[in-house]
């Protein structure tokens, strides 16, 4: 009997230590009843300039980013944002105060890149955005462009995270977020941690956060 007490105990203390050890932030599925109307959504669109410090629940980090950039038809692999000839270029990496994490919008999973706080490299001269719990920040993957010259595909690349950046702010106006684009960054160190490759180009960041009351 102890010795199946003591088997017990050890697959537990595993199965805990396994737990911890995985520092990725599994997501839930998104909630599609959340929201109000769009046009309502788009009369309450602004952006923001405080932001509430407070960390953000699971649910609503879950929410936010598939609205930015999830995938809405699971059987062919569509976005929630279009893009140039479908080469959903667009990666969301996401910094709260833990990491900086990169979202897998197929296992809707955020993916640990870097433990510690890089969010004064997304707020850059504006240091007071690095107040809000999450920056999405927004980078286009060139070479996923099937074709065309470099100077077409930076065209496109921005047309696409133009449109996540409005994904973004009309959800955060429909659930009563406080967000707003921005293109200030500390590009060099922020690439740096994120691990950019040289077709990877640092496009936009939103600063989010509930509303400061």
């Amino acid at each position: 009997m102890r010795k199946i007490i003591i088997c017990v105990c050890f697959v537990a203390m595993a199965g805990s230590l396994l737990a911890q050890g995985d520092k990725n932030i599994v997501l839930n599925q998104p909630d599609l009843s959340r929201g109000m109307s769009v046009m309502k959504a788009l009369s309450l669109r602004a952006s923001a300039t405080d932001y509430d410090t407070t960390s953000f629940k699971l649910k609503d980090l879950s929410d936010l980013v598939w609205a930015a950039n999830g995938i809405n038809r699971a059987d062919i692999g569509k976005r929630t944002a279009p893009s140039a000839m479908n080469s959903q270029d667009i990666d969301i990496y996401v910094l709260m105060k833990s990491g900086a994490y990169l979202y897998d919008a197929n296992k809707q999973l955020l993916v640990l890149i870097a433990e510690g706080d890089y969010r004064l490299l997304a707020a850059g001269r504006q240091a007071d955005v690095a107040k809000a719990p999450v920056n999405c920040v927004l980078v286009s993957d060139i070479s996923r462009f099937r074709s065309g010259e470099e100077s077409s595909k930076l065209i496109w690349a921005a047309e696409d995270a133009g449109i996540v950046s409005q994904n973004i702010s009309v959800f955060c106006a429909a659930v009563d977020f406080s967000t707003r684009p921005r293109a200030t960054m500390e590009l060099q160190k922020l690439s740096e941690v994120l691990k950019l490759t040289s077709t990877q180009h640092l496009m936009l960041n939103h600063p989010v956060s509930y509303k400061k009351e």
